[in-house]
């Protein structure tokens, strides 16, 4: 058991693509290269390689929580080595980050169709698995623990006044289709409709606020659990706590609250930074008792997912997320280890200069003027694969 905000527990989302950017759904060759078999999951030191309902995506997760940011980058870094090195030798591939792939098809992409795939073929019974939404998105998931359900529900209240503003600074998604999408942050708007056949399921994204466990049980779990048995849904999805799709559930089984609205970022470096400061920000509005309607959070939620640092918001005292994001970062500054600390400045730079998917467009833009869109987007997105491998930030 861990005391609260005592660790952090990342999980990665990333790509397998070739040299062409193209998506591979190797992940099943991938497991079998490294376990002898096709398994959900490989343990290796101080990691687990993973599998995810698109067979081109691959999860990589510590295999014990971080008290030390450097020792999440040292790890976590190191882990990306490890499988980069695998994919380059044996497959002539490359891991990738952002929040979405690029170029990917829809009716090219394929679900993982190995151990759990009962799981898959239930859920694609009642939702459309052939969407944005399922298959082309990654996000980066962070896990920040509770010790006792009191500090639980007030981590998860607080989370509901954080959540909207987070993909301001976190957005990596801007294209798909070999197109620059409508929103800056595309992976959250499919997100959200992902599962419109169970509207329970996703909810407004932002959590609405809760007293107990039992409260929670009953107004979100329980709510779509019902709503899955009128569909007649195989009871595997039934009263299950990790169907919950809102930007942050509770996960019992780890005493955590697990967040989900960050997109995957380019590079390691990046998601310990982000990691650092919403812990950070997290220690010092906890001392608060910050609690906003939670109709404002969602309408400023559909703003930022939009338009991002420049979203106009209904924040009291703030007329844009930026204004937001500088205000929480000032908060993080005041309350970070000296540790944490040292990766502030770059969620500064993202909150002054742009945010991943703002420097994407900006590159893509410049260079599609003297070339076509297909190569500038390709061009920018295999940079995003150096960046990866090498652990350093896009700028």
């Amino acid at each position: 058991m861990y005391q609260l905000l005592e660790v952090l527990g990342p999980e990665h989302e990333f790509s397998i693509v070739d040299e062409t950017l193209r998506p591979l759904p190797i992940v099943d060759k991938i497991i079998r290269e490294l376990k002898g078999r096709v398994v959900n999951n490989v343990t290796l030191r101080d990691f687990t390689f993973g599998k995810e309902l698109q067979s081109h995506v691959a999860e990589m997760k510590a295999n014990s929580p971080f008290r030390s940011p450097r020792v999440f980058e040292e790890t976590m870094h190191r882990a990306v080595s490890e499988i980069s090195e695998l994919l380059d030798r044996n497959f002539n591939a490359s891991l990738l980050g952002s929040g979405m792939h690029p170029f990917l098809e829809l009716d090219e992409a394929k679900i993982w169709s190995h151990r759990d795939r009962g799981i898959y073929e239930a859920m694609g019974c009642i939702f459309n698995l052939r969407q944005h939404g399922w298959l082309n998105i990654q996000s980066f998931q962070l896990n920040l623990p509770y010790s006792s359900e009191r500090d639980c529900v007030k981590l998860y209240n607080t989370l509901s006044n954080i959540l909207p503003y987070l993909p301001a600074i976190s957005a990596a998604s801007p294209v798909y289709e070999s197109r620059i999408g409508e929103y800056v942050d595309n992976r959250l708007y499919f997100y959200k409709i992902n599962q419109r056949e169970v509207p329970s399921v996703t909810g407004d994204v932002i959590p609405e606020y809760v007293a107990s466990f039992e409260e929670y049980r009953r107004v979100t779990i329980d709510k779509y659990s019902d709503e899955l048995r009128r569909l007649n849904a195989h009871p595997c999805i039934i009263g299950k706590e990790w169907l919950n799709s809102r930007g942050a559930i509770l996960r019992f089984d780890r005493k955590a609250v697990e967040i989900r609205v960050m997109d995957e970022q380019e590079c390691v470096k990046s998601d310990v930074a982000l990691s650092c400061f919403i812990r950070a920000l997290l220690r010092g509005l906890l001392k608060e008792d910050v609690c906003l309607p939670h109709g404002l959070l969602v309408a400023d939620f559909n703003s930022v997912i939009r338009d991002g640092l420049e979203a106009k918001v209904l924040y009291p005292g703030a007329s844009k997320a930026r204004d937001v994001c500088l205000r929480f970062y000032d908060v993080a500054v005041r309350n970070a280890t000296e540790e944490e600390g040292k990766y502030l400045w770059l969620v500064k730079k993202r909150i002054t200069e742009g945010n991943l998917s703002n420097l994407i467009v900006r590159d893509v833009v410049k260079k599609s003027q003297k070339t076509s869109l297909t190569e500038a987007i390709r061009s920018v997105y295999l940079t995003l694969v150096e960046n990866l491998r090498d652990n350093e930030s896009y700028s």
